[in-house]
């Protein structure tokens, strides 16, 4: 008989040369993926072939939760507020490419969570108020005439705003003569 050969090892790592990025990666994007709920990868890193491009472009998965049952997933896509109304008329269609990549019907339902460009910690809104816009200059004899109006008022701070009123009356007035009549 003849002698048995040793059983097939395959060669070390470095004797097989380069290796492509995704195989290096590919355990520990498995890992992130299996604790946000992606049993299949393939659905974050190919996206943009599944949805589509302008899907793609438009929102991301984030979370697959399953049920009690275990009987069809939530698949959880972050999306701007814009793209919201058009993403969702797209559900449908969506979750069939989706479970066309799984192979049956894992995902049952798409759930939407719409959010800023940039998420919440980098695109905070302004909660400033807004700068003022000039005012148009008055004209001298409009300011004559209010502070002709106010000037038997003794209180400066009530001659001061009795003058503005007058201001403002007398400019709305001018601006608008001849319009109502």
């Amino acid at each position: 008989m003849a002698k048995k050969s040793a059983p097939y090892t395959p060669p070390s790592r470095r004797a097989r040369g380069f290796e492509t990025a995704s195989k290096l990666m590919g355990g520990q994007i498995r890992k992130a993926g299996e604790a946000r709920g992606f049993a299949v990868s393939r659905v974050l890193t190919h996206w943009a072939e599944i949805a589509g491009e302008d899907i793609a472009a438009m929102c991301r998965p984030i979370k697959i939760s399953y049920g009690k049952g275990g009987l069809g997933a939530n698949l959880t896509l972050l999306t701007t507020g814009a793209a919201g109304p058009m993403l969702q008329m797209q559900l449908p269609a969506l979750r069939e490419k989706v479970n066309a990549c799984y192979g049956y019907n894992a995902i049952a339902r798409i759930t939407l969570t719409q959010t800023a460009p940039m998420g919440f910690a980098e695109g905070q809104a302004e909660f400033t108020p807004a700068k003022a816009a000039a005012k148009p200059a008055i004209a001298p004899e409009i300011q004559q005439d209010a502070a002709a109006t106010a000037a038997g008022v003794h209180d400066d701070s009530l001659r001061t705003a009795l003058e503005r009123l007058a201001c403002n009356v007398l400019t709305k007035a001018k601006n608008t003569k001849g319009k109502y009549s």
